[in-house]
């Protein structure tokens, strides 16, 4: 999706195509937990999720219609390539533990 959304930068009326974050309260999913207190000066957390500031979708839209960032899109990339290698590392390191332990037992 990234890169249509980048070959697309120049195409008049184009806008991003944006993966929607999964809501599993929506979808059947379990519902939030919520912190036991075992006194009453205990903090007990916040009820509201809502308060939390959020990612707004907000596209600049050119002349010719496009809603294209490139900026933003190069952004998304590389934070998708970080996340990747870091998953990619972690898989890795995983395996090498499990060949280690096979070769001790």
């Amino acid at each position: 999706m990234l890169a249509q959304n980048v070959a697309n930068a120049d195409t008049p009326n184009y806008h991003p195509v944006e993966l929607v974050e999964p809501n599993p309260q929506g979808s059947g999913g379990l519902a939030p937990l919520q912190l036991a207190r075992d006194a009453p000066g205990q903090i007990g957390g916040l009820t509201d999720t809502s308060t939390f500031p959020g990612r707004h979708q907000q596209f600049e839209v050119r002349p010719a219609g496009n809603a294209v960032t490139l900026e933003d899109e190069m952004m998304k990339v590389a934070a998708n390539q970080m996340d990747y290698q870091t998953a990619a590392q972690l898989y890795t390191h995983s395996l090498s533990l499990i060949k280690l332990a096979a070769d001790k037992g």
